[in-house]
């Protein structure tokens, strides 16, 4: 009967007690099958929340890998007859300026009729050649003169409607060549003097016209002209000219196949500087231009060769002309060019109406636009380089809408070495910003890289042994008392912000490091030698008097030998720095070894990062090396092994995937900080090895720039980028150590 009541539904028959345990099994039961659903969805949210933020950031660093696009809009004829040689348009893309061979034509995009402007300067001439210049057109005539024309377009709202008005305002013009001979070839800029004019007036000679405006204090203007002749002499006819806007070269193309620079530093004598050919095989050069900020020149040839080049120094400091980039060529003579007023980026046509969108600092040609089969006459890059308008000569206006947000990156420019503007050779370099709207950005990730890998390196050079030997000491040797003491104070060192230690590591440590460095680097070899000076003669005490210090308290008594030793340091350096070094270590640097010190260096984030990673390095290497089995060392000890031989070959491998772990936790953490770097460097993006020299991590990078990127820009998906870097650069550690820690642990099991 009681086995059978026992086993009825819902415990009938059981005693009190018995049914008390079963609902607390039922209980305990379900709180386990809470508990373990509720770890479970925990650790799969943060595993979600993870995978999340790795999502969104390789979402917002996407586009940059996205090519450029174009799309063709519908083209404008032109009137019937109409010669076009150069075309400009406005930054909505909805008015045209149009160079014909008649003067100025105003061709509406959004619809409307051609209509002529009326420029009463030309006086009866022809155009026989026009150019884009700064704020409009030059149009070269007929009669030797060369006419600037500004082109403008001013939007009003008559009855709250928009509307376009375009406004054509025709400058003095320049006299070309006074014995009134059509200008074909010429080139204009608006230089820091004036006006500077190069113009093709005879086979082999180039006239310079300088026009020199100077105002006086009661307001009165003068206008000075001066002109020069420059003489080509054997390296060809001139048939592309170019000047910079600093009035300090001109360049001559000749149908040699040469460029020729004009050295204008004397203005009031300028010469022949050099004569470089272009190509091997002597093709003419119908083309050259200048990229945004007139230092990058852009040479086109009759083969379809486009190449840049720039004035660079040698060693010696002269200048001379050398070639950046080849690009992909043209299948037929390049005649037209246009230049991005945004960035590098240029375009580029020849004479079967091909048209090509490049980028000067990549040197990558980003879109190839067939044509329909006329020759492009003419060709501008609209003002937000979203557009292209060109004119063939078929008498039509081609239109394309271009998609290319990010043309300065490439893997090259984010991880290799680039040849940027104004430098002598290729280099790696971060600057993302600058001080004119002409400045070249460069994004090259590499410095941020390296500096990254160079602060965790010296960070952990000074705390990787610190904080192992503390933990094998403190595990294996420390009296317990006194661990109990020491051990939570050291992890509650792991408690300070970052933003205080990097706040004293710039503001305290930093210069006290510039005063007292010679003697901080004898630290290492000084310490050691008076810690074990120190250990040897308290072994050669008795021991009853050994004995009055407690077995494990010896710590107490080498706190003070080591603040000793810092201090014996410190005084020794400072008479090697008066003995050897001249009385200044920074000036010694500099003269025997070509190094500088910065107050805000590697030395100070190795300390005070090392400071930061110290307690979690401590924490987990002591924590393994005290959950080793106490019958290990008890073995070790009974076959006759010292303390030091268990510790170091029966505790210290057994120990060691749980070191590993330590160790490669800690390289995380210094690889992340972001606030000691970020306050104790210089921030420099340099690529030096030197201690004495400050770094850019990308953690720092990232928080310093980040608040200034316009949003959805290059420089703001390009961080978003050097955030996944650093993320899969923890991943990718994190695992190979797990792996490694795994295979120690596979090897050391024996001994557990």
């Amino acid at each position: 009967m009681s086995s059978s009541a026992a086993s009825t539904p819902g415990g009938a028959g059981l005693s009190p007690a018995a049914r008390a345990g079963t609902r607390q099994n039922r209980v305990r039961t379900l709180t386990d099958r809470f508990a373990t659903r509720f770890v479970t969805a925990s650790g799969i949210s943060i595993i979600a929340a993870i995978l999340a933020i790795l999502f969104v950031i390789a979402g917002v660093a996407w586009p940059l890998v996205l090519p450029a696009r174009a799309r063709a809009l519908p083209a404008v004829v032109l009137p019937a007859g109409t010669q076009p040689l150069a075309v400009r348009v406005d930054e909505y893309r909805e008015e045209a300026f149009v160079a014909t061979s008649a003067g100025l034509l105003l061709v509406p995009l959004k619809g409307g009729a051609p209509s002529a402007a009326d420029l009463p300067a030309l006086d009866g001439a022809t155009v026989t050649s026009a150019r884009s210049v700064t704020g409009g057109l030059a149009l070269g005539l007929s009669d030797g003169r060369v006419l600037p024309v500004t082109t403008a377009v001013d939007v009003t709202y008559p009855g709250g409607k928009r509307l376009l008005v375009p406004r054509v305002t025709a400058a003095d013009p320049l006299v070309a060549d006074p014995a009134g001979r059509p200008v074909k070839t010429f080139a204009l800029a608006e230089t820091p003097d004036g006006p500077l004019l190069a113009a093709a007036v005879g086979p082999r000679e180039v006239s310079l016209d300088t026009v020199t405006e100077t105002t006086s204090l009661i307001g009165g203007t003068t206008r000075e002209e001066s002109r020069q002749s420059l003489a080509l002499g054997s390296e060809g006819d001139a048939s592309a000219l170019a000047v910079d806007d600093r009035g300090q070269d001109v360049f001559a193309g000749t149908t040699a196949g040469k460029v020729v620079r004009f050295d204008r530093t004397d203005a009031s004598a300028p010469g022949l500087a050099e004569s470089v050919p272009v190509n091997g095989d002597g093709a003419a050069v119908t083309l050259l231009g200048f990229l945004n900020g007139d230092r990058t020149l852009v040479v086109g040839d009759a083969a379809g060769r486009v190449s840049t080049w720039q004035v660079v120094k040698d060693d010696s400091g002269r200048r001379h002309l050398a070639r950046m980039h080849d690009f992909a060529p043209h299948g037929a003579a390049v005649t037209g060019f246009s230049p991005s007023r945004r960035d590098k980026g240029f375009v580029t046509t020849d004479a079967s109406g091909r048209t090509m969108v490049r980028y000067g600092t990549t040197g990558k040609t980003l879109l190839d636009l067939p044509g329909a089969g006329a020759a492009i006459t003419g060709v501008t890059f609209a003002p937000k380089a979203d557009g292209i308008a060109a004119v063939d000569a078929g008498g039509k206006l081609l239109q394309w809408d271009v998609r290319n947000p990010h043309p300065e990156v490439s893997w090259r420019t984010l991880f290799g070495k680039v040849w940027y503007e104004g430098y002598q050779k290729p280099e790696y370099v971060w600057q993302s910003t600058g001080a004119t709207d002409d400045f070249e950005a460069k994004l090259s990730l590499t410095p941020l890289i390296y500096g990254t890998l160079k602060g965790t390196f010296y960070s952990l050079l000074v705390a990787v042994p610190l904080a192992l030997m503390g933990a094998l000491y403190t595990a294996q040797f420390m009296h317990p008392d006194l661990k109990a003491l020491l051990k939570p104070t050291i992890e509650i060192m792991a408690a300070l912000p970052s933003v205080v230690l990097g706040f004293i590591g710039g503001l305290w440590l930093a210069p006290t490091l510039e005063r007292t460095a010679p003697g901080v680097l004898l630290m290492p070899l000084v310490i050691p030698f008076l810690t074990f000076a120190a250990i040897a003669a308290w072994t050669a005490l008795p021991a009853s008097w050994r004995r009055v210090i407690p077995h494990g308290y010896e710590l107490v008594l080498l706190v003070p030998v080591v603040l000793a030793g810092g201090a014996l340091a410190i005084w020794i350096g400072s008479g090697v720095e008066s003995a050897a070094l001249g009385g200044d270590y920074r000036t010694w640097l500099v003269s025997a070894l070509g190094l500088s010190y910065d107050q805000r260096n590697s030395l100070v984030v190795g300390i005070a990062m090392g400071f930061a990673v110290i307690p979690i390095i401590f924490t987990v290497a002591e924590d393994s090396l005290a959950s080793v089995p106490q019958g290990l060392s008890a073995g070790s000890l009974a076959l006759g092994a010292t303390r030091w031989q268990t510790a170091l070959r029966v505790v210290l491998p057994t120990a060691s995937p749980g070191i590993f772990s330590a160790v490669m936790i800690g390289f995380g953490r210094a690889v992340g900080e972001t606030m000691i770097v970020l306050m104790a460097t210089g921030n420099t993006p340099i690529m030096n090895s030197s201690l004495f020299s400050g770094f850019r991590a990308m953690s720092a990078n990232i928080a310093v720039e980040l608040p200034e990127a316009p949003e959805g820009g290059t420089l703001f998906r390009v961080l978003f980028l050097a955030a996944l870097l650093l993320f899969g650069m923890t991943f990718v550690v994190n695992t190979a150590a797990e792996l490694v820690r795994l295979r120690l642990r596979s090897k050391y099991r024996t001994f557990e």
